[in-house]
């Protein structure tokens, strides 16, 4: 179920400060992203990993390694990591019980979360890229190509 899981919200801060810090080409690090986030970085290591053994993102070692996008933005939706965050932890049995919820509450969300996953199907993490951009935020610039003789 997708309404309101805030691992699944973290997930989609993470994949978007990935794709707009980094990209494909350079790579952030977990500390950058828990940073600029405001979370800890020990909170949002189970996340990273989960997002990297599905393929979204790609783990780069050594002192300037770091987290980038493991296929373009224009391929990754929100489905696509809500998914990969949420395999990773199944929803307990430890909410609401009762008829009341169980005849009313959990058909009525069911179908609320059928209708917000078939939009979160359809919105990219570019076009997430894009609202940040018409939001006034600065990407990173990328360090000049210098040349030497």
């Amino acid at each position: 179920m997708i309404l309101r899981r805030d691992r699944a919200m973290t997930a989609v801060l993470i994949m978007l400060d990935v794709a707009f810090h980094a990209g494909r080409s350079n790579a952030v690090s977990a500390a950058d992203i828990a940073e600029r986030s405001g979370l800890a970085r020990r909170g949002i290591e189970p996340l990273l990993q989960a997002l990297s053994r599905s393929g979204l993102l790609e783990s780069i070692r050594g002192p300037r390694g770091g987290y980038r996008l493991g296929r373009p933005r224009r391929d990754v939706s929100l489905v696509n990591i809500i998914e990969a965050v949420l395999n990773d932890d199944p929803e307990g049995s430890d909410g609401p019980q009762g008829p009341l919820f169980h005849k009313v509450i959990e058909p009525c969300w069911s179908e609320f979360d059928s209708k917000l996953t078939q939009q979160m199907g359809k919105t990219t993490l570019d076009e997430l890229v894009r609202q940040a951009e018409e939001a006034g935020l600065k990407r990173p610039q990328s360090e000049p190509i210098t040349f030497s003789i």
